[in-house]
């Protein structure tokens, strides 16, 4: 009577080992005639756990869930990398923007800060000791001419904010002033002698030259602008339009690329405006799988801009950590102190050895600043320009508004020209508004106090230490800051990295 449940349970038992081998049999394909050791590397298991989630497989096949979200991921990265590839594509195209505002819009227009440039103005990292003059260059009907001034800074970038030439005292004109001839994409007609000859692989250009102030004023600068500064057609030389020339010292207008979804729009103009010969294939091919590609309208659905908006946002905050904690090899210019180059590697290329691009460098230099020439990062003494930044304290800590900090600048500083330290916004990367028209300080600012053996002291903060007055720049409680210093004909203490300035020091 005890037997029978108990072969009941045995046969059970046999019943479920036998389903067991059937189904071990359907999913492990029986042995062939040809099989062979598959190595385990080449192969995919049915089910793998990433960040993504769960990924799952049938020998290899993904399921309707994996492939999904694989295809998301893709999206989002592509979108990722679009926006860190085309940083300084979009930073161009927001000077294009951003200057036809104010009627820059053609060849015979220049704005000029002939007052030098205030916080009103949106622009990144710029200077507030030069005259600024600006310009957008289109090439799309043929050939230009452009007379420049004496005594400039001046560089021409194209539509994707890659060099193309520079003219003024780090130019082949040495600063006289000279003609130029600005050939367009492909061009293949005569080229008159006679000119120093530039040529872009895009139809627009951004310009832009600082003219320098003499004894404190900017009149001569100005003058030579407007008497000098020439720009037409080839084609109209002996009967050139006149030229246009617009004070904008003081205006309210925006120079800075979006960082929300309409950065992709901002791309996509320039795709569609310019060759695609311009650019390189890859990061052409880059954008057009997110959508953007030459001849076709860029109207993601609803999925793919939900993504993008997503994509553009993790993009943003990656190029603020590369600009404001930078981890590349080289950025900082000494090992004891938070001063960084914008340079990294000294390349205005940014390679890291031939054909090898420092990505990183790139997005930094582009999401921070503007005007790409050999001038700014070539080691050049007496000429030109360097920059270091600090965006943190001595301690590594961001720069606080609501704080008072002072940096010691060695004596002899390695400057021919001038020096200057200006604070910028790091939400804008434009000058800080505060109370101060010029949120900054330099040996050109009057009644700045020098030490007896030539340092300088400057203090930052919300309000003016008492007794140094005279050496401080005004900071925003609630807002992060972070400064460029800049020496203006660079000595060689600089370049041999004997004068070394003070980290910013936190006022107890």
């Amino acid at each position: 009577m005890k037997t029978k449940p108990l072969k009941h349970f045995l046969g059970l038992v046999s019943f479920l080992a036998v389903l067991f081998l059937i189904q071990a049999w359907a999913t492990e394909p029986p042995k062939m005639k040809m099989t062979t050791d598959i190595p385990e590397a080449i192969t995919t298991p049915d089910s793998v756990e990433t960040r993504l989630g769960t990924l799952k497989f049938f020998d290899g096949f993904p399921d309707d869930a994996t492939t999904q979200k694989v295809y998301d991921n893709l999206d989002f990265m592509r979108g990722v990398e679009a926006f860190l590839n085309a940083v300084p594509g979009a930073s161009a195209e927001g000077f294009r923007t951003g200057w036809a505002t104010q009627g820059a819009d053609n060849n015979q227009t220049v704005l000029i800060m002939e007052n030098l440039m205030d916080s009103k103005s949106l622009y990144l990292t710029p200077n507030t000791e030069s005259i600024y003059n600006m310009t957008w260059l289109d090439i799309s009907k043929g050939p230009l001419v452009i007379e420049t001034p004496p005594n400039v800074l001046g560089i021409i970038d194209d539509h994707w904010f890659k060099y193309v030439g520079d003219f003024g005292n780090a130019g082949p004109d040495k600063g006289k002033g000279g003609k130029y001839l600005l050939l367009p994409p492909a061009y293949e007609g005569e080229v008159p002698e006679g000119y120093f000859v530039l040529r872009s692989p895009t139809y627009g250009n951004l310009m832009f030259f600082r003219g320098f102030l003499e004894n404190g004023s900017t009149k001569t600068a100005v003058n030579n602008t407007k008497k000098f500064y020439k720009a037409y057609s080839l084609s109209d030389s002996k009967n050139p339009p006149p030229m246009k020339f617009v004070n904008v010292s003081g205006k309210e207008f925006n120079t800075i690329h979006a960082n929300d979804f309409h950065f992709y729009e901002e791309v996509n103009a320039i795709v569609q405006y310019e060759p695609n010969e311009a650019l390189n294939p890859e990061t052409l091919g880059l954008l057009a799988a997110i959508g953007i590609e030459k001849g076709k309208k860029f109207a993601p659905d609803a999925r793919m801009k939900k993504i993008l908006t997503e994509a553009v946002a993790v993009a943003n905050a990656t190029a603020r950590a590369l600009t404001f904690r930078p981890r590349m090899d080289g950025v900082y210019y000494f090992p004891d102190r938070q001063w960084f180059t914008s340079f990294p590697g000294g390349s205005y290329e940014f390679l890291l050895q031939p054909g090898v691009r420092n990505l990183d460098g790139r997005v930094l230099f582009h999401y921070y600043a503007t005007g790409i020439t050999p001038a700014m990062a070539m080691k050049m003494v007496g000429v030109g320009s360097q920059y270091a930044a600090a965006t943190t304290d001595s301690e590594g800590r961001p720069l606080d508004g609501s704080k008072t900090y002072k940096i010691h600048l060695p004596p002899n500083i390695p400057a021919k020209n001038f020096w200057s330290v200006v604070v910028y916004d790091n939400q804008t990367r434009s000058m800080l508004q505060t109370d101060q028209q010029f949120p900054s300080i330099g040996s050109l600012k009057k009644g700045v106090v020098v030490n007896d053996d030539t340092s300088v002291d400057v203090w930052f903060g919300p309000t003016a230490p008492k007794g140094h007055e005279a050496n401080w720049v005004q900071t925003v409680p609630g807002k992060s800051w972070n400064v460029l210093l800049r020496l203006y004909g660079p000595g060689q203490s600089w370049f041999d990295k004997t004068w070394v300035p003070g980290d910013f020091e936190l006022v107890k």
